[in-house]
């Protein structure tokens, strides 16, 4: 593992959750959690260091590895176990991608025994699925991305995610929908492992006055309006 700066704040970014993060043109992360993570690193007077994550498992797998300093997840059950979580900053909806011709017309009707429904290992909602559903089948792949990829290739009868990608995909590909119902509202926080205690205080303290300020929302609006 690399020398850490003294000065450095590490932050690990989910380019799995396209609303809040993604890859710019140049390759470097951009979104609402790189805008939020760098103005907590002027805040501290520390150099932000941006670490990137092709889905939320892999961050929450690597928090008791030192690899990592700062995190924004979804607020879990099995997460807090590892993770100490700041209230959120955003709720975001979770949702099914279905064909357009399929009978499926509500969240309530996904739990059957002949329903195979694609997710991202590891994502906060395929953490709500696994402990909701009691029939239905989850298909997991490596990242949301995939598991949507997949469903529009003809694996599953719907893949599961936040509704704004699930959006984009049905807008892009011809014979798709999203359902107009959510079966879980996600939490967003900004999280640290227990490992790093020292730094949650005062990240609290400013996610609290920047959410006063009403900063934090003037991020979340100009980043959503660019998706």
């Amino acid at each position: 593992m690399p020398a850490i700066a003294k000065n450095e704040l590490r932050f690990a970014i989910n380019l799995g959750n396209a609303v809040l993060a993604k890859s710019l043109p140049d390759g470097e992360p951009g979104g609402i959690t790189v805008e939020i993570a760098q103005k907590l690193a002027d805040a501290l007077a520390r150099t932000a260091n941006f670490i990137t994550y092709p889905a939320a498992g892999k961050v929450v797998e690597d928090a008791q590895s030192d690899r990592w300093d700062i995190a924004f997840l979804a607020v879990d059950p099995e997460r807090e176990k590892v993770l100490r979580f700041t209230q959120p900053y955003i709720a975001i909806q979770g949702t099914l991608l279905v064909r357009a011709e399929s009978h499926w017309h509500s969240v309530e009707q996904m739990d059957n025994s002949d329903t195979v429904i694609n997710v991202g290992k590891g994502a906060a909602y395929d953490l709500h699925l696994t402990r909701q559903l009691q029939h239905a089948a989850l298909n997991r792949f490596g990242s949301s991305q995939e598991a949507i990829d997949a469903f529009l290739h003809g694996e599953g009868d719907m893949a599961a995610g936040i509704r704004q990608p699930l959006e984009r995909a049905a807008r892009e590909n011809q014979g798709y929908r999203v359902l107009p119902d959510n079966f879980g509202t996600i939490r967003q926080a900004i999280c640290v492992p227990h490992l790093h205690g020292d730094l949650f205080d005062s990240i609290r303290a400013l996610l609290t006055q920047w959410q006063e300020d009403g900063s934090i929302q003037q991020i979340i609006d100009r980043q959503l309006a660019t998706l």
